[in-house]
């Protein structure tokens, strides 16, 4: 057994993983990272970039059709368009190859050593990793746990065949001609959109009383009516039963009523479990939050000298998160002052439209007992909404009412995930309604109606 010795062991190379190897190599600290498949992790690979891939392509490719029908308002028109999901896909996975290729670089500049194969617990210093050349045993004064999360899977609907998770619904080569999608959260309105603007007939059925429970009602709405007007068909307060007789639909009861959904394919998005098992976890017996490792605001789990960091910590389930805490973990190993000492940590709903979250919603703060004043500027008053066919939605803004301290910003709208920094930068720095009312905000586009809702909280927006 080969045997090596390290200051910083890091297990999971996705995005909490790999940040948190490159910068302590950065910071002089003797680093290994073990993964056992590909750099990047669930985000790189079979998340966030290969989704958001797919869906700029679903939308390129539904413009084409609404100009090939002669809708577009724009005048403009063409022949039959077609899509080649094959090469969609090709394109998509370059991309992750070029992105693999380009962590796997920066670990490499960073002086961090690489070991792909599993890893398992002996002991809180110790971890034995399975190689294709045998058995290596590492030895850490500090490790970090970045394992991830995977999709969870229904016992009536295992995976396999026609049931998908998000990774084979993103490697898939043909279109489905009908989806069933279970689960009306972000991942599976992200990719039911898409599939329905390739030409799937999508239905989606939520358990809850309404899709996206995880923003509130008004955030909501315009993504509903944009299903509406894309053909998909959700049903709320309704359960996913099991794959019908001839395994070409789903069996599904809505309220009592049984029904039965056309399905060529059903993709189960009803969350993500961390991956708190094959790692041999049960050797060093970390406190649990749940199903999650218990950390504190350091990310330090119960057993000291061992840290865990991303998704198998908890909600919010984010890369950037994740990003953020390897990063912080990195810099305490290196023997840096730091804490999590975020104000916010903003979300993103890769929709038609898009959801931006970032700190507090009204009901959040209206519980805190805080007294708020609450601005909504819709991009309907907007030109440059208005100029790219995107005038559905809004910016909102909650301040304090006392001293109109910026609590939380959300949006809904074409586009809107870009404006994410701006909403998190403004609460990290503590902005007050004033300072973005009285910052010039670039003309025409579409950060005017955040400068707008703030006038408007303040009680004099111009525009509306």
């Amino acid at each position: 057994m080969k045997e090596i010795s390290c200051k910083l062991l890091v297990l999971g190379a996705g995005p909490g993983g790999y940040v948190a190897a490159i910068r302590a190599g950065q910071l002089g600290v003797n680093t290994v990272i073990v993964e056992k498949a590909k750099a990047g992790g669930t985000c790189l690979n079979v998340g966030c970039i290969p989704s958001k891939a797919l869906i700029h392509a679903a939308d390129e490719y539904h413009r084409l059709r609404a100009a090939a029908s002669g809708k577009s308002p724009l005048g403009l028109s063409l022949s039959a368009p077609a899509i080649d999901l094959r090469r969609t896909i090709a394109w998509k996975d370059g991309i992750v190859g070029r992105l693999n290729g380009g962590v796997t670089g920066l670990l490499k500049k960073a002086g961090v050593k690489a070991v792909i194969g599993e890893g398992r617990f002996v002991d809180g210093k110790t971890v034995d990793v399975e190689t294709e050349t045998g058995l290596q045993r590492i030895r850490a004064e500090a490790i970090v746990i970045a394992t991830g999360s995977a999709p969870v899977e229904l016992p009536d609907l295992p995976f396999g065949g026609s049931v998908i998770s998000s990774t084979q619904a993103l490697a898939l080569t043909d279109v489905p001609q009908t989806l069933a999608v279970i689960g009306g959260g972000y991942i599976g309105l992200e990719l039911g959109t898409a599939f329905a603007k390739l030409g799937s007939k999508v239905t989606v059925l939520e358990a809850l009383d309404r899709i996206l429970p995880q923003y509130d009602a008004d955030l909501s709405k315009p993504v509903m009516k944009r299903l509406g007007e894309l053909g998909v068909e959700v049903f709320t307060r309704t359960a996913a039963k099991r794959l019908s007789a001839d395994r070409r639909g789903l069996l599904a009861e809505e309220n009592g009523r049984a029904f039965e959904v056309p399905a060529e394919k059903v993709l189960v998005t009803v969350g993500r479990r961390p991956v708190t098992e094959g790692w041999g976890l049960e050797e060093i017996d970390l406190d649990r939050s749940g199903r999650f490792i218990r950390i504190d605001d350091q990310c330090r789990t119960s057993m000291r000298g061992v840290y865990a960091i991303g998704d198998v910590t908890g909600e919010p389930m984010l890369a950037h998160r994740a990003m953020a805490q390897g990063e912080m973990v990195a810099e305490i190993v290196a023997g840096h002052k730091r804490s999590w000492d975020k104000r916010c940590i903003p979300a993103v709903c890769f929709t038609d439209p898009e959801i931006v979250g970032a700190g507090l919603s009204p009901e959040e703060a209206r519980a805190a007992g805080i007294d708020v004043k609450i601005g909504q500027f819709p991009f309907q008053a907007n030109g440059r909404a208005m100029t790219t066919l995107s005038e559905d939605g809004f910016v909102r803004v909650i301040a304090r009412a006392d001293n109109h301290l910026v609590l939380g910003i959300q949006a809904v709208g074409h586009g809107v995930s870009e404006l994410s920094a701006t909403f998190a930068l403004a609460i990290e720095m503590g902005a007050r309604l004033e300072d973005i009312a009285g910052t010039i905000h670039a003309h025409p586009t579409q950060s005017e109606a955040f400068q707008e809702a703030a006038l408007k909280t303040l009680g004099h927006a111009l525009h509306i």
